[in-house]
């Protein structure tokens, strides 16, 4: 039997407190960059698809509460070269996405199956960096989207 991937993934924009932006370059394809992206396995909800996805792909394992959901989704046409992967004639995909506040300094260690590296970049750089025009929306949403303090945080 094959397991085909479901065509719903999760987008999670990682960031530190002034905004800079964690984007990895994709071992498929070199020049290719982006936020965290994974596709939702069976019996999982979104968040817990996010909350994986950023483990795996990063090493930062995070509290569920520090997930911001955006409840933002994104349909778009599968990559040709990728549809392989989905059951014959899926040819779309739903994206939801959500935003990772994490400290400065905080340590990444990439899936090398996965990903060639890493980097930090401020926002209007990571969004002329990226491949995909949903991950550049996103990061140019950022700023009006993060989790603002709650009164509780302080100043």
């Amino acid at each position: 039997m094959t397991h085909w991937k479901r065509p719903v993934s999760v987008l999670v924009v990682i960031h530190t407190p002034d905004l800079r932006i964690l984007l990895l370059e994709r071992a498929a394809h070199p020049g290719y960059w982006q936020s965290v992206t994974g596709s939702q396995e069976a019996g999982e909800t979104l968040r817990d698809t996010a909350l994986r996805e950023v483990a795996e792909e990063t090493g930062i394992v995070a509290p569920p509460d520090a997930l911001l959901d955006w409840r933002q989704t994104h349909t778009y046409e599968i990559f040709p070269e990728w549809r392989h992967r989905y059951a014959p004639g899926v040819t779309r995909n739903t994206e939801h996405v959500f935003s990772l506040e994490v400290p400065d300094g905080t340590p990444v260690r990439i899936a090398p199956d996965e990903h060639l590296g890493y980097c930090w970049l401020s926002g209007e750089s990571a969004a002329a960096k990226v491949f995909s025009w949903s991950n550049r929306d996103a990061i140019l949403a950022l700023p009006a989207r993060r989790k603002a303090p709650s009164v509780a945080d302080g100043p």
